[in-house]
């Protein structure tokens, strides 16, 4: 999941909404499968800093994520990274769906993504090693929801599905272990930033509801 070689920005107001969800999306799931490399944390340096509207719900922690990613280097954010995710056995904190759902990996919850992923007709990359429930997976297919082109499942009603089931249900509960964390730093805002959007996107989808 790479990022383009430009600065990272939220879309304009004007139309570039769905953008800027998507992009979101992709930008917080690139977070939570790997550290940053020097490439992206280049881009944090030219990053805008404002959310489109001022005093908008997501503008103050936008502004904690790119303070955080400007004051780290690639090795500091890679072993902070391994230190919270990684190392050999049970980590600190577990990046997958299912173990906040049911308490332990590869159970039902995942068995349910699985469904609802074939039924989008998604598969899962064999090159990659990290099962669907893997928050990176989630908000990627999210993403695609959002950007895809094919409007029989990149739709609105698909996305409110998906994110009621798979990511409303536990996301908040993986910030909550992250920040909750004392070598938490860069994840600490990684974790406020995708807390606080996945709150904006369950009120926007709790106003379709209505």
């Amino acid at each position: 999941m790479s990022q383009p070689e430009t600065a990272l920005r939220f879309a304009s107001a004007d139309g570039g909404e769905e953008l800027a969800r998507a992009e979101l999306y992709g930008l917080l799931a690139q977070l939570w499968l790997a550290p940053p490399d020097d490439a992206l944390l280049q881009q944090f340096k030219v990053a805008v800093t404002q959310a489109p509207e001022g005093g908008g719900h997501l503008e103050a922690p936008w502004q904690a994520l790119v303070a955080a990613m400007r004051a780290t280097q690639p090795g500091a954010a890679a072993e902070e990274y391994a230190a919270l995710f990684g190392g050999i056995g049970k980590p600190e904190v577990f990046l997958y769906g299912s173990f906040y759902l049911s308490g332990f990996l590869n159970e039902k919850p995942l068995a349910d993504l699985r469904t609802d992923l074939d039924r989008l007709g998604l598969t899962r990359d064999p090159a990659r090693g990290e099962t669907e429930d893997h928050i990176a997976y989630v908000f990627e297919t999210m993403r695609y929801l959002i950007a895809g082109d094919d409007v029989a499942v990149c739709n609105l009603e698909q996305q409110r599905r998906f994110f009621r089931s798979h990511v409303q249900t536990w996301v908040a509960a993986l910030c909550d272990a992250v920040q909750a964390q004392p070598r938490a730093d860069v994840w600490r805002a990684v974790a406020e930033m995708t807390r606080q959007f996945v709150a904006v996107e369950t009120q926007g989808f709790d106003l379709l509801e209505t």
